[in-house]
């Protein structure tokens, strides 16, 4: 039996007490939820503490930053190639004996990363780590359409991603205080003692997923027959709704529906891994030299961040739109990254903008995943997510990648934050111009 599909529903729909049912989904997002937030904090921060590891890292290894950014962005490649197989997989295997290998094995890979001594090992091992990392996050959206119907699964990939800029928050001066307090002890400079140290909780929670995780509902020890029975009736009665609303919308029209949430969620991404990847760079060119300090100051964008992002995506809950939110959000957030290039703009202003462009595209990124739903159906929303999610990361390989080439070439980073925020803004007309009268789900 495919681990997606509800056994136990029954034929005809049984009556529910409201009380009954919020105890359900209380249960289980109690149970779920803070787990699965733990490991993508981990998951990311061995995405993106390379960021981090180049403040000395590229000294060290005479590497460029044209060289640095290619390897920033590189690991997307990898990404891109195995999300569809890696969901098919999880489908056959079960999230209890998936998930948990792919945290271990990506914890060990990153770790590797210690080990590098040039270019071409550098590429290497950041394509290698997109390659076993690009089961997790498609996988875990996939798993929480085990659970959660669409009342409950936009809050829950919100909170989910709500993981993204608590990783830099909790993780930047952690890295930052790695770097320094690790230098030259056993030999080995402070980047390598990171990438070792920040792989460790990714193997533990890997570990544990294989004892913690379930299946699904129709497998859970910890319901009962009649939780796991109305967790599987509300799933099918979802997808019967999403048929009946948006299944008349031919395979045509829902195929430019996916190319357009392609370029929309690209420039999103884009301007995110340009900052996930440089703000550590970028601090030192302008404000402090010093590694714990730059981690400590780049808690200042993270955490305005998942503010915003809390803020923005329970008011788009709550009104039930979409489109605006995403577009307001994105342009925003190329409002900050072009500030961010003004000549002269640096120091706590310039802070003010990243932190500003933090939160927008970020945000962007958190509220989007609720708009193709909304225009996709059956098989068209399966391949379609999968399509979405591969080509709009790649957008983690054009932001590291502008970044660096403009820097190597040019010796500056205006002109590439001026291009992420050109991006950004073509990101939002796409969304008013196709998708602001999208059907308003409450």
């Amino acid at each position: 039996m495919a681990q997606g599909t509800h056994p136990l529903t029954a034929s005809t729909p049984q009556p529910v007490h409201p009380d009954f049912e919020k105890r359900t989904y209380s249960k289980v997002i109690w149970r779920l939820m803070p787990f699965l937030f733990l490991c993508y904090i981990f998951a990311y921060v061995d995405r993106v503490n390379v960021g981090f590891a180049g403040l000395d890292m590229k000294k060290d290894l005479a590497m460029s930053d044209e060289v640095f950014g290619v390897g920033s962005g590189i690991f997307f490649i990898g990404y891109l190639l195995f999300q569809v197989p890696c969901n098919i997989a999880l489908q056959k295997i079960g999230a209890k004996l998936w998930l948990g290998p792919i945290m271990m094995v990506w914890g060990l890979v990153s770790a590797c990363t210690m080990f590098v001594h040039g270019t071409w090992q550098f590429y290497g091992i950041r394509f290698l780590l997109g390659i076993v990392e690009s089961g997790f996050f498609p996988g875990v959206i996939l798993y929480l359409t085990f659970w959660f119907n669409g009342r409950y699964r936009a809050q829950m990939v919100a909170v989910f991603m709500t993981a993204i800029p608590l990783s830099g928050f909790i993780f930047g001066p952690i890295s930052g205080w790695l770097m320094k307090r690790f230098d030259n002890v056993a030999g080995l400079h402070g980047w390598q003692w990171l990438f070792v140290l920040e792989a460790v909780p990714s193997i533990l929670a890997g570990v544990a997923s294989m004892v913690f995780l379930e299946n699904g509902p129709h497998t859970s020890s910890w319901l009962n027959t009649e939780e796991r029975a109305l967790i599987c009736q509300r799933l099918e009665e979802d997808e019967a709704h999403k048929k009946a609303s948006v299944g008349g919308r031919s395979a045509a029209t829902q195929a430019f529906h996916v190319a357009l949430f392609c370029l929309i969620y690209f420039g999103s991404v884009s301007g995110n891994y340009g900052l996930q990847f440089w703000l550590p760079q970028i601090i030192k060119n302008t404000i402090s030299k010093d590694q714990f300090t730059i981690g400590l100051l780049s808690m200042i964008p993270w955490g305005f961040t998942a503010i915003a992002m809390v803020l923005i995506g329970r008011h788009s809950d709550r009104t039930g739109e979409r489109s605006y939110h995403i577009a307001l959000s994105v342009a925003v957030g190329g409002l900050g990254l072009a500030l961010s290039a003004i000549p002269g703009i640096s120091g706590a202003v310039g802070l003010v903008a990243l932190s500003i462009a933090c939160a927008g595209v970020v945000s962007a990124s958190s509220c989007f995943w609720s708009l193709p739903a909304l225009y996709l159906s059956g098989t068209a929303a399966a391949a379609g997510i999968a399509t979405i999610n591969s080509i709009g990361n790649l957008g983690g390989q054009f932001g590291p990648l502008v970044i660096g080439y403009m820097s190597t070439h040019y010796h500056s980073t205006a002109l590439a934050m001026d291009t992420l925020a050109a991006l950004c803004l073509i990101s939002a007309i796409i969304n008013i111009a196709f998708f602001r009268n999208h059907p308003v789900k409450k």
